[in-house]
């Protein structure tokens, strides 16, 4: 579950972050409030959820179980502990 909220977040925070790094690069003042506009937010977040949705899209598409595998729960085999697997 960690490691779908960190993937979540770090695809929300690549535009935002890419634009910071054009804008360290390219400008002088960068830091100041007047390079972040609104419109520049917008566009930003919306590049942001777009990546996120598509994210977890491929993730869920390539991710999983292979068609008709069957699922083996975990179990104990002579006192040791076997995960779970698919076969």
């Amino acid at each position: 579950m960690i490691r779908e909220l960190l993937t979540g977040i770090a695809l929300f925070a690549a535009p935002f972050a890419g634009y910071a790094l054009f804008l360290w690069a390219t400008r002088p003042a960068a830091a100041s409030g007047s390079a972040w506009s609104p419109v520049a937010v917008r566009w930003l977040t919306i590049a942001a959820l777009v990546l996120v949705i598509a994210g977890f899209a491929v993730w869920a598409e390539r991710g999983g179980a292979p068609p008709g595998a069957a699922y083996v729960p975990a179990h104990m085999d002579n006192g040791r502990f076997v995960p779970g697997t698919f076969k």
